[in-house]
């Protein structure tokens, strides 16, 4: 990697996917499998933790997407999981990779999960982050508890994932604020905030991924690694533990007092896992 570049000043590209354009950003070593970074609800490029991208990219190529009509990404945002994958998997091959290891985030995780099923050859190793099978426990209960963090941060003049992403102990609030404060350390090139339209198109995906009767994960033989907060409040984190069973080659690794942001409350930590699961 280019000793200066950064999450924080890597620049934004596109690349025509099928005749639309996506938006992302790429870091790291030039050579290896890469890393496809695959995001949450209402998430954009600059709302990746700097710290875990540069802490992976300092090892491994890592490449983050707004997926279609997502932030700067053209195109009308899909309401099913299962097209999202598919502009997933048209993004990795337009960028010309046959094979990747994916890093699936909440809503990402989601994604990941359904790429991996459908493209196995595609999925060397899966990382799925704060996320929960398709109608895992609670997943239908995200769109109520994401709108009251929403009502609750403009009532306090917070961003809503300081009540989503984090506990409400003195150490959840201390990391929330750090990590806010992480994501505010680009200033150049930002990427567009998300739409509403597009907001909730990715709400439906997610209710229609809790409605659906629990999948059948036993086809799925890469090596996984399952991390998340032990207090998640969006995705419960028993969703993690069964994960974890249903999963022939799985591991698991709960972060202590943190919630669905463990992974970038305990950002150090989780790059080491992660760079250890892949290598």
């Amino acid at each position: 990697m280019n000793a200066r570049t950064t999450y924080r000043n890597a620049p934004t590209q596109a690349i025509d996917v099928g005749g639309t354009q996506f938006a992302h950003r790429r870091l790291g070593p030039d050579t290896g499998v890469p890393v496809i970074l695959l995001h949450h609800l209402g998430a954009v490029l600059d709302n990746w933790d700097p710290r875990v991208i540069d802490g992976i990219a300092a090892h491994r190529r890592v490449i983050a997407f707004d997926n279609r009509g997502v932030g700067a990404s053209k195109g009308r945002t899909p309401t099913s999981v299962d097209a999202m994958a598919q502009d997933a998997v048209a993004f990795i091959r337009a960028l010309g990779f046959d094979q990747v290891d994916l890093l699936g985030f909440s809503l990402g995780g989601f994604v990941a999960q359904t790429i991996v099923q459908q493209h196995p050859r595609l999925v060397r190793k899966l990382v799925l982050a704060g996320t929960g099978p398709a109608g895992g426990e609670g997943i239908d209960k995200v769109t109520r508890i994401t709108i009251l963090a929403m009502l609750k941060g403009g009532l306090t003049v917070r961003d809503p994932k300081t009540y989503l992403f984090f506990t409400r102990t003195a150490n959840g609030k201390s990391a929330a604020r750090a990590f806010m404060k992480r994501l505010k350390e680009r200033t150049d090139d930002r990427d567009k905030a998300i739409s509403p339209l597009a907001f909730r198109a990715q709400l439906k995906a997610i209710s229609a991924w809790a409605r659906q009767p629990p999948s059948d994960l036993s086809s799925i033989r890469q090596p996984t690694l399952v991390a998340n907060g032990d207090d998640d409040l969006m995705v419960p984190s028993s969703n993690s533990a069964d994960l974890v069973r249903r999963l022939p080659d799985a591991r698991l690794k709960l972060y202590p007092d943190a919630g669905h942001g463990g992974v970038f409350q305990y950002h150090d930590e989780f790059v080491a896992d992660l760079l250890e699961f892949l290598s």
